[in-house]
This record gives structure tokens, sequence and C-alpha cells, in this order.
């Protein structure tokens, strides 16, 4: 059992690295990190920003990151608890469950692959804020509002490893644990490019015309999965992984 939850927090941390260089995120970043420090784009964008604007990167970004992390957490802790109940009372038919988890993520790696696109899953719903509140609180509520949005991009992943967690025979604590890591997937990637937003421009710059091939590596990896958990084949995966790798654990 150790080996799967594992396995699952390391698919749980590519997941959010995947949702940050997602379409709907990656291009965003800059825009985010000027909006939640108050700090103009020439301000941040020196090649050598001085102690105060990295401090002031760094506390803001870490609100952000806090912000969409708890509801993230939240919403692990309830699968967790989803597939803890069903544990209960329907243990026999837990299969099902697992099943059913497995379908929907191949359903969504489809979706993001752009092999079929699903009406539901389309359509921008991001909840926007005219203007930031103030401060370092102010910066956690965007962070709050960042995590309510369902996009045709994070939407799908997000919702793949809530799946991974209610078709699991984990519970609360796991589910809050795989959020956790999926969160630090996302957060990670999000406090460097503040940090060293010089940097992350050339990156971007470099990098988005790979954007798309990035989705559709993302989707083959969701249909996979799913298939795995469908087939219940995921636990015999995470063995052999671990016979042969005994370092990932």
């Amino acid at each position: 059992m150790n080996e799967v939850v594992n396995l699952s927090a390391w698919i749980a941390f590519t997941a959010g690295i995947a949702s940050f260089i997602s379409p709907c995120v990656l291009p965003l970043v800059p825009s985010y990190i000027t909006y939640i420090s108050g700090l103009t784009f020439q301000q941040v964008q020196q090649e050598h920003p001085g102690f105060r604007i990295r401090l002031t990167v760094f506390y803001h970004s870490l609100a952000f990151i806090g912000g969409f992390s708890a509801i993230f957490i939240t919403l692990g802790a309830l699968a967790g608890l989803a597939s803890s109940t069903f544990e209960q009372v329907l243990r026999e038919g837990l299969v099902w469950v697992q099943r059913g988890g497995g379908l929907l993520i191949f359903l969504f790696g489809i979706h993001m692959s752009g092999l079929f696109h699903f009406g539901v899953l389309l359509g921008d719903k991001r909840v926007h804020l005219r203007a930031k509140p103030a401060g370092i609180f102010g910066t956690f509520i965007v962070g709050i509002a960042f995590a309510a949005g369902w996009t045709p991009c994070i939407g799908p992943i997000l919702a793949s490893i809530l799946a991974l967690v209610a078709g699991s025979k984990g519970g609360v604590s796991d589910g809050i644990w795989l959020l956790t890591v999926y969160s630090a997937g996302l957060g990670l990637p999000f406090m460097l490019a503040g940090l060293l937003f010089h940097e992350f421009l050339g990156f971007f710059n470099r990098y988005r015309k790979y954007i798309r091939i990035g989705e559709i590596f993302t989707g083959v990896l969701l249909m996979v999965i799913g298939l795995l958990l469908l087939f219940d084949l995921f636990g015999r995966l995470a063995g052999y992984l671990y016979k042969w790798f005994p370092m990932l654990g």
C-alpha cells in the first residue's frame, strides 16, 4: 500500500508541474506575479533585483500558493473522505469505484490530448478580481480565487488527481497528502518564476512553442494512468517499479 501511495505522490507532483506549464497558466504567470506583489514589470524583470524586491515577491508568492493550496488540500480531504466512506459502506464494491475513477481519468486524458473535447470542460470559468485586496491576506484571497477557476487546462489534471484519491483505498490523510504534493508541484515553479523572473522570461520565450506538445504528453499520461486504474494494474505497476528502482521509495 505504501508503494502505491508513493507512486501516486510522484504522479501528483508531476501533475502539479504539468498544471503550471499548461497553456492557461504559464502565459499568465508574469501577470500574476506583478499583480499579487504590487510591483511593476520593470522592477521584477531586472537581471539582479534588489533584496527588498525579492523579499516582496517571496512573501506574496508564498501567500498566493497558500491560498490555492488550501482549496486543493480541502478538496483532497473530501475526496479521501469519500473513498474511506465507500470502503466502509461497500467494501466488496470498491473496485467499481476505482474503475469509475480510472474511466474518468482516461476521459480527461482524451480531452487534454485533443483527441476529443468534452463541452463541459470547455470555456474559461476563472474568478477575476478587478481590484486586489491589500496586503498579504489579500494575496491569499487571490490564491483562493485562482483555485476556484475551472479552466480547460488545469481542471482535468486536478480532477484526475482527485479521482485517483477517490478511486484508491486511502482515506482523508492520503487525500490531504496527495493534494499537498500536487500543490507543491504547482507552487514551487511559481515561486522560482517570481524569484528568478528575468530567467523565467527567457525560459518562457523558448518553451512556449512547445506548450501544445506538453499538453499532449500530459493527456497521454492521464490516459495511461486511467487504464491502469480501470484494469486494476496500478498496484502491480507500483510493485514492479519499486522492485526495479528502490530509490523511488
